[in-house]
């Protein structure tokens, strides 16, 4: 049993930690204006080099519209519109299955705060534009890496496919983003409800062939910021569609999670900190910070979206437990002299040596979003 934080108690210590990641933010911009960074390497943003894909450039400005969100800020709604409309035109990118990273974190959080039609507009356009990317033969949204690949990070961009849908009244659009994510629940989580990072089809036929990782430990292991994609996409998938398969989805990878993960205060990471796969070998894996930081956002949401008092909130309690190890000295470097980035010891990419170690973007804005709604709990 996961014993619950008193946010009473914890609210200043996740208040601390969000003005501080203003802080950050606000020098990366001011040092590097109109740069997108992924990672950081000794704590320096890397401003060259391997990227593997360009994925991250909604990040920077999703956490400025929500700092303009909950402090009113208007240049912080200045700089956000900014840094929205730097990325426009990634709109029709279909090179990338990311365009709900992109869009959905920036221009959808515009649209809501200001009613803005044009923008709108713009989301409804990248969500039409990522389902294109939709094979009929096997029934899946493909990768950036071949025709024949489906990741499981692709659950985190259909908010934005069912949204363009909705908003359209596109019935088959609906209807391929439906199917992707029934494809993605039957090949990539297993039984116990772990996740693989990346199914293989036969291009002729559709016929699923296997499972595979670019960034796990080995094909049939359990990558932990993949965990995280499952716990947030299919929660996402589910409040959109209302279809109870994809809430069961998010709720057996949300307990593989919180069963394989140490909340112990004598965790080897820290409490709710994972490996970064929980199959490697315990004398080399290492935290990483950015799995349990988009994985206590995705709980959060989970939360809300569950008819069972009982689990809602253990996961709330999980996530404050996340959160509670997350800003303290280890993960967050408001103590660390010249750190540039908020959260330290994320990964990027394991095998390639990319970000290991360090922070990373989409870590530093899913652990903000996840701030923000941890401080709109009300106290006990």
């Amino acid at each position: 049993m996961i014993q619950k934080p008193s946010i009473k108690k914890l609210r200043p210590k996740l208040e601390t930690a969000f003005e501080f990641s203003q802080m950050q933010v606000k020098n990366l911009i001011s040092n590097s204006p109109d740069f997108f960074p992924m990672y950081t390497v000794k704590g320096k943003w890397k401003h060259d080099g391997e990227s593997w894909t360009n994925w991250c450039e909604g990040f920077l400005g999703g956490m400025m519209w929500i700092f303009y969100k909950n402090t009113g800020n208007s240049w912080w709604e200045e700089k956000a519109k900014h840094y929205s409309l730097l990325i426009e035109e990634r709109k029709h990118d279909r090179d990338v299955h990311d365009l709900g990273f992109l869009f959905w974190s920036t221009w959808k959080r515009w649209y809501d705060l200001t009613g803005d039609k044009s923008v709108k507009e713009t989301v409804l356009t990248a969500g039409k534009t990522l389902g294109k990317r939709f094979k009929e033969k096997g029934q899946y949204l493909r990768s950036f890496v071949a025709e024949e690949s489906l990741f499981i990070d692709i659950m985190m961009n259909v908010g934005i496919i069912y949204y363009a849908a909705i908003e359209t009244g596109d019935q088959k659009l609906l209807e391929k983003v439906n199917q992707h994510c029934l494809t993605t629940r039957r090949y990539l989580i297993r039984g116990d409800g772990s996740t693989s990072h990346e199914g293989l089809f036969n291009l002729e036929t559709g016929e699923f062939i296997r499972q595979s990782t670019h960034q796990g430990w080995r094909d049939d292991s359990s990558w932990a910021r993949g965990q995280g994609w499952a716990i947030y996409g299919f929660g996402t998938a589910y409040s959109f569609s209302k279809d109870e398969r994809f809430l069961d989805a998010a709720q057996t990878c949300a307990d593989f999670y919180l069963e394989r993960t140490s909340f112990a205060e004598d965790a080897i990471y820290g409490p709710g900190v994972p490996p970064n796969d929980w199959e490697e070998p315990v004398e080399t894996a290492i935290a990483e910070s950015s799995a349990a930081a988009i994985t206590a956002s995705g709980l959060l949401n989970l939360a809300k979206l569950i008819d069972n008092d009982e689990k809602s909130s253990q996961y709330i309690s999980a996530a404050l437990v996340i959160l509670d190890t997350l800003t303290s000295p280890k993960y967050l470097a408001i103590h660390t002299d010249g750190w540039e980035g908020i959260l330290k010891e994320g990964i990027y990419h394991q095998r390639k040596g990319l970000g290991v170690s360090e922070s990373v973007m989409w870590g530093e804005h899913f652990f903000v979003e996840a701030l923000a709604k941890a401080l709109e709990l009300e106290d006990e």
